[in-house]
């Protein structure tokens, strides 16, 4: 693919060598290094690229020539990427977003500024997205839901259609959005969580470990010790 664009990642975590790795070989921009606050900085080149401290951003990457995007979790419920996103925007920088090659996004989708869309991810019809939302491997959006900003969904997530997922909301692994739910802003949804009702915001659902069976596996499967 033709780099036409030029990118630097803040950041220096897994997410951030993923996001390396994404934009690197499935996009229009070419990854010219990484910047770090520096009470965080732990060293000074990743991918052979410099790693920059980010309170001094500006003297390494002009803003008018580079973009950046913030590749943090959802560490402190989305806080922690919303506030680094928000502060390279303060200093002039343009937000970039990547969309996989290998995820559907239907040509109407409303999607905002500063998102990271994984392959598989398959997005309907009427959806809108807002800005600063993760939407991690494997997903269903269903048509006319709305994902609110600063969101994270992880893998394999089912958002049935016309569901309202408020601002800074993290969704788990496996869970699922029964149809015309309303989610709460600031809300945890723990892994393999159901919801079949609107939630208020500021509440957290914990996808809980079931207890062991009271036979051991080998045992069960009949497996000689």
């Amino acid at each position: 693919m033709i780099k036409t664009k030029k990118l630097v990642i803040i950041g220096d975590s897994a997410f951030a060598e993923i996001a390396y790795e994404y934009f690197t070989y499935d996009s229009e921009y070419d990854v010219v290094g990484f910047s770090v606050e520096s009470a965080y900085l732990k060293s000074n080149e990743l991918f052979g690229l410099p790693v920059i401290p980010f309170e001094h951003i500006e003297q390494h990457f002009n803003p008018s020539d580079v973009e950046f995007y913030a590749a943090l979790v959802y560490s402190q419920l989305n806080r922690l990427r919303t506030r680094l996103y928000q502060a390279a925007k303060s200093k002039g920088y343009r937000p970039a977003s990547y969309i996989s090659s290998r995820a559907f996004v239907w040509h109407n989708v409303q999607l905002g500024e500063h998102c990271f869309i994984f392959e598989d991810n398959t997005v309907q019809p009427f959806v809108k997205i807002g800005d600063n939302v993760v939407l991690w491997s494997g997903n269903h959006i269903g048509h006319h839901s709305i994902i609110q900003d600063n969101c994270f969904i992880a893998s394999h997530v089912v958002i049935s259609g016309f569901c309202d997922v408020g601002r800074n909301t993290f969704i788990g692994v496996n869970a699922t959005m029964a149809n015309n739910i309303t989610v709460g802003e600031d809300n945890w949804i723990g892994l393999g969580v159901t919801i079949t009702r609107n939630t208020e915001q500021n509440k957290l659902f914990k996808g809980e470990q079931p207890e062991p069976a009271k036979i051991s596996a080998l045992r069960f499967f009949k497996v000689k010790e």
